[in-house]
């Protein structure tokens, strides 16, 4: 019988991170402080949103003003263990950063709770679940159903950006949170080849984990750093 060396095994590279990971703990990273210093009032990240939401339903590249806001640095950096990014894979990432973080910052304009909320099992975060919150407990809201089945049949990302600008919309207006850092990897993942598919059964799951009428109180006043369960 062959045993492997401790030596080796102690030497053995880290599993690869996943590129969507990646986007999604770059997305919380910015989001964190931003959030934190939003609802503290500090006018730093009150001018970072207001920068921010100007790009919502729009192209990365078409704001300019945002490129020294949305640091994507960290995919670009080799670090030990993590491969260097293939421009494909750069561009996507990008893209999915830029999406993610304008659609929070619209969302949590003039909002005294934090809009962004990490996923947890006992608090499901999905895009899903927060749209069956916007339903009564006994029944479906078909009109605000087809907006979740038409934001997933959207042809392209911009245009998947803008049906979900509507849907963000709604959930600002009843202060119901959304995980943007699982949102983030998720329009990562929707943008290569069977991605879209992928993407709309981890919302329809989404959609069915919320089962529980809403609580009265959302335990929505503070942040929620809660490892990304997805």
């Amino acid at each position: 019988m062959t045993t492997t060396p401790a030596s080796a095994s102690a030497s053995a590279p880290p599993a690869a991170v996943p590129v969507h990971q990646r986007v999604a703990e770059l997305a919380a990273a910015h989001i964190g402080p931003w959030q934190e210093g939003y609802l503290s009032d500090r006018s730093q990240a009150v001018a970072a949103l207001a920068r921010l939401r100007r790009g919502a339903g729009r192209e990365a590249g078409e704001m300019p003003d945002l490129w020294n806001l949305i640091d994507t640095d960290a995919l670009h950096t080799p670090t030990e263990g993590v491969r260097l990014l293939g421009e494909q894979e750069l561009v996507r990432a990008e893209n999915a950063l830029h999406a993610a973080l304008t659609l929070w910052a619209f969302h949590q304009q003039s909002r005294g709770t934090p809009m962004h909320r990490r996923h947890t099992r006992e608090r499901p975060g999905g895009l899903g679940a927060a749209v069956r919150r916007l339903m009564p407990a006994d029944g479906i809201d078909e009109p605000v159903r087809k907006r979740l089945v038409r934001a997933g049949t959207a042809p392209d990302l911009v245009s998947l950006t803008q049906r979900l600008r509507d849907i963000v919309a709604l959930l600002r207006r009843e202060d119901i949170p959304l995980d943007y850092a699982l949102l983030a990897g998720q329009l990562y993942c929707w943008q290569w080849p069977d991605g879209p598919a992928a993407v709309r059964r981890r919302w329809g799951r989404s959609f069915h984990e919320q089962r529980r009428p809403r609580p009265a109180s959302d335990e929505n006043t503070t942040p929620d750093t809660d490892k990304d369960a997805s």
